[in-house]
């Protein structure tokens, strides 16, 4: 009897364990949003959305897509196995100036089908058109 019961609990302990694993494909991401801070008018716009395939099966993204032309997302084009980590490179158009906040949206094979992740920042304008602040009254007459 000891021994039926001590292989029963070891049964109940696997078939728990194994519950907290995803059947199918499974993205897990470090982040879903991206915040590029402020940043100058032409820097680097490529930010990368780190994911692990946290199920089962193998992940396929099938499509990547930016919520405007200056948001152009990449991706892995080969599925992503069980336990495999990737990228999402998204590249924002810098020369874009001001606050911006756009999605990019995946589609996948996992159950749920789409993903959103979320970039945002503030560019600032460079180069030489900017205003000139109004100049001061100086506190020197002139000629001294």
């Amino acid at each position: 009897f000891l021994g039926m019961a001590a292989v029963g609990f070891a049964q109940t302990d696997a078939t728990q364990g194994a519950a907290t694993i995803t059947q199918g494909p499974s993205m897990k991401f470090e982040t879903i949003e991206i915040d590029y801070g402020t940043i100058d008018q032409g820097a680097d716009g490529v930010r990368k959305f780190m994911f692990t395939n946290t199920g089962t099966e193998p992940l396929v993204i099938k499509n990547a897509r930016g919520s405007c032309g200056c948001t152009v997302p990449t991706w892995p084009k080969e599925p992503v196995m069980p336990g495999e980590t990737a990228s999402i490179d998204v590249r924002y158009d810098t020369n874009r100036v001001g606050k911006f906040t756009k999605t990019v949206t995946l589609t996948t094979n996992e159950t749920i089908g789409t993903r959103m992740l979320t970039i945002k920042g503030n560019i600032l304008k460079v180069d030489g058109d900017q205003p000139v602040p109004a100049s001061k009254p100086s506190i020197l007459k002139d000629g001294e």
